[in-house]
């Protein structure tokens, strides 16, 4: 990734944080994606703890994050977890990437599970 691609991304990501703020009753539901894998976090940006996370990298995790199946995957096991954990509403924050491919398969595999946001 060049550095200007990945400065405007930077940018991207300040001017959405900016908006975006996660609560403990709604926090904020964090996309990260790498070539190989795809992350997800619920953050409460108030106390600054990570409240859930899940990966493509974990130990267990069947398929690829690198395609919109293994994002699709990961978006259910987000919204799963967040249930169990009584966690219903959440907001979005795509990390400056483009809600597109994985980012949006994520998003809506994780409200197919019940997220709302």
């Amino acid at each position: 990734m060049s550095l200007n691609k990945r400065a405007a991304r930077g940018r991207r990501k300040l001017r959405i944080r900016k908006k975006v703020h996660g609560t403990a009753d709604r926090p904020r539901l964090a996309v990260f994606r790498s070539l190989k894998h795809i992350y997800a976090q619920l953050v409460d940006d108030l106390s600054g703890k990570t409240l859930l996370s899940v990966s493509s990298a974990e130990k267990g995790f069947q398929g690829s994050g690198g395609n919109v199946e293994g994002a699709k995957k990961v978006g259910a096991v987000v919204g799963e977890k967040a249930k169990e954990k009584g966690i219903q509403k959440v907001v979005f924050d795509r990390g400056g990437y483009l809600y597109h491919g994985r980012v949006k398969a994520l998003a809506e595999a994780a409200r197919e599970k019940g997220l709302q946001f």
